[in-house]
């Protein structure tokens, strides 16, 4: 039930005193999400064609220590909780070399229609591999 992504930390990245700004832990976190969903076939055009939305509903983050320019960072992925039509993931950002961890996060994501906004279910066959993620 877990997924590592590797990502570098680029300029774009960092605020001007070279520390990764705030939000763009937030944005690792959804880049992580977004290829863990496509390591199992699911793109968003793919999702898109089946009307289906997955819109972050809550945030809850602690920063505790600063990514840096050019820093080997990890995101790690995993469930926590799968509802019907929200699952919430935690998902912690570690520096690849000395695996401090950075950062953490949980993430209430909730799956919409994308025509009508409302709640709807995940797709079964989505969470069930999801689930069933090798450690």
């Amino acid at each position: 039930m877990a997924f590592e992504w590797p990502l570098r930390v680029y300029i774009e990245d960092t605020d001007f005193g070279g520390i990764v700004y705030y939000v763009n832990y937030l944005k690792f976190m959804e880049r992580a999400r977004t290829e863990m969903l496509r390591q199992h076939g699911y793109s968003q055009q793919r999702l898109a064609e089946d009307f289906c939305l997955f819109v972050v509903h809550s945030v809850e983050s602690r920063y505790l220590k600063p990514a840096r320019l050019d820093d080997e960072l990890i995101v790690h992925s995993a469930i926590e909780e799968a509802g019907a039509a929200s699952l919430i993931f935690n998902q912690t950002i570690l520096d690849s070399h000395s695996g401090q961890v950075l950062c953490e996060g949980r993430v209430r994501v909730a799956c919409v229609n994308s025509q009508t906004f409302k709640p709807r279910r995940w797709p079964r066959e989505l969470v069930m591999a999801l689930n069933n993620m090798p450690d």
